[in-house]
């Protein structure tokens, strides 16, 4: 990535890429718009109005196009990021190959991995009795890998050697070499009620199951309706927000489609603090 570019130019360069490759016509109808729904097609046509870029020709369908996008949401995240560097130094990993355990590869859920052994050797009732909804597998993780002592010691000397001293900090690679999950991003081309509760239920485990900090937990969507967009955002309690890809154009294309439900719908969710743009998430993540 050249380093002279902002979040803007990453941002269009994101835009560009999803228009290319994603967003495109089926049967008269763009490929993140619900066939069924007027309000749906009028609102995507307007946010494709507002991003001016050629669409795709043949656009992917289900999971193809979800994994399409979730691997451009981390290009864009991991070149972002990059960019806030004298902000937050260190190692830091983005990344939608996860391990077979998911997040029992984390600081934070080691323990995971033991259980998750222990209950592959119980019979086999037993073991579906308890499940193992705690392995989650993020759509995109960022992860913050251990230092080396002679890194922390670069300026001055935090540590000496042989300290008994901060003898548990993940931070520390003398402790631990598992990095530790910074953040949890669910990625959604777009958001049916009946999809999107295993991104709550992500969230819940990724809370409940921790020993150590909870992740960022955040999702990341295409989808041009506000009202859909509340099944996810309205509330508080399991993800920290959503972030649309293009929110300033969703904005002006609900404004001009003088739809007053929708146009309440966008203002709650995002004067309530649930909604973001996708240039509001690397500084996010950077606190």
């Amino acid at each position: 990535m050249n380093k002279e570019s902002g979040i803007a130019e990453l941002r269009g360069r994101y835009h560009r890429e999803i228009c290319r490759q994603i967003l495109g016509l089926r049967s008269g109808t763009l490929s993140n718009a619900d066939r069924s729904s007027h309000t749906s097609q009028s609102l995507a046509n307007g946010l494709l109005e507002q991003l001016g870029y050629p669409l795709c020709q043949d656009p992917p369908r289900g999971q193809t196009a979800g994994k399409i996008f979730t691997d451009l949401t981390k290009s864009y995240l991991d070149d972002a990021f990059s960019l806030l560097d004298h902000l937050v130094p260190g190692k830091w990993l983005f990344s939608t190959s996860q391990a077979r355990l998911g997040i029992a590869a984390f600081d934070q859920y080691e323990h995971l991995e033991a259980l998750q052994e222990a209950v592959e050797k119980l019979p086999k009732r037993l073991a579906a009795a308890l499940g193992g909804d705690y392995l989650v597998t993020p759509d995109i993780i960022v992860a913050r890998k251990p230092l080396p002592d002679s890194e922390i010691n670069a300026h001055i000397p935090v540590l000496q050697e042989q300290t008994p001293l901060a003898a548990f900090t993940p931070l520390r690679e003398a402790n631990t070499l598992r990095s530790t999950l910074h953040a949890s991003v669910s990625c959604k081309w777009t958001i049916r009620s009946d999809r999107v509760q295993n991104t709550r239920t992500e969230a819940l485990n990724l809370m409940r199951n921790r020993k150590g900090k909870t992740p960022h937990i955040v999702a990341v969507t295409a989808e041009p309706m506000p009202t859909r967009l509340a099944s996810l955002g309205l509330g508080t309690g399991d993800i920290d927000c959503i972030y649309h890809m293009a929110l300033p154009e969703l904005r002006k294309a609900t404004q001009a489609s003088k739809n007053d439900d929708q146009m309440e719908m966008l203002q709650t969710l995002t004067e309530g603090r649930r909604l973001r743009d996708i240039s509001d998430l690397p500084f996010d993540l950077a606190t």
